[in-house]
């Protein structure tokens, strides 16, 4: 609706009108089939928050985090095993509207009956699920990161600028964005944090040279040039 102000309008209302908006956790819950987390990308405060919560789910609610990095398991691991059979990762992707896709992580305690109520819920709000086992980066991210980190060593290294970069990935291999204005879009300090978090203890990536640390990240990131949020990174925005 970009040209059309009413009909715009028209869309925020009627998605509005079936929200329900509340700042107390234990109120907002205690009715809810399903409770999905996506908050500050810290597994402490994720757990807390889940622990806080559980006394006020119905028993059968399920309890998904939308993680991008994180292990599923290891946010559920301090909840009694009951609530962890039904503990699953709901991966949505940015921006959210347009990204058909969701990930659905099954957790090492998950049962199956969870996974596949996880899936239905995916498929009824439009959405396309991909089913994974709890792995570091689960799909997108695991393959994702690696690419990104190999541009930046590719720039380091001095064999291209960042734009030209780009150009061969969009042209040559048909990328929607180059790897440079993704890893703006997407964060340079979340680029940092995962591929920092996984390189020093993420099972199977431990030491791995692919997650190894970025002189040229970890610079922009200490200068607060963290991508389009901040209005500089790899490019000036």
């Amino acid at each position: 609706f970009a040209d059309d102000a009413t009909a715009q309008k028209h869309f925020v209302d009627d998605v509005l009108s079936r929200v329900s908006l509340s700042t107390t956790p234990s109120t907002a819950v205690s009715d809810a089939d399903l409770v999905v987390e996506a908050i500050v990308e810290n597994i402490k405060v994720k757990q807390e928050l889940f622990a806080s919560l559980v006394p006020h789910v119905p028993s059968t609610c399920i309890l998904a985090s939308n993680t991008s990095s994180l292990s599923i398991s290891n946010i559920a691991e301090p909840l009694d095993a009951q609530v962890r059979s039904r503990f699953v990762g709901l991966h949505f992707f940015n921006p959210v509207p347009q990204m058909k896709l969701v990930e659905v992580v099954r957790s090492k305690e998950a049962h199956e009956d969870v996974v596949a109520k996880a899936v239905a819920f995916v498929e009824a709000i439009g959405k396309a699920p991909a089913v994974c086992k709890d792995t570091p980066g689960f799909i997108v991210n695991r393959l994702l990161l690696p690419y990104m980190m190999e541009a930046i060593r590719l720039l380091e290294r001095d064999v291209a600028s960042a734009r030209d970069i780009d150009t061969a990935m969009k042209l040559g291999a048909g990328y929607p964005m180059g790897p440079f204005e993704l890893c703006d879009y997407v964060g340079l300090d979340t680029i940092k944090y995962i591929v920092d978090g996984w390189h020093k203890d993420a099972p199977g990536l431990k030491g791995n040279d692919l997650f190894a640390p970025s002189t040229k990240l970890n610079d922009l990131v200490a200068k607060g040039r963290l991508g389009v949020k901040s209005g500089h990174g790899f490019y000036d925005y």
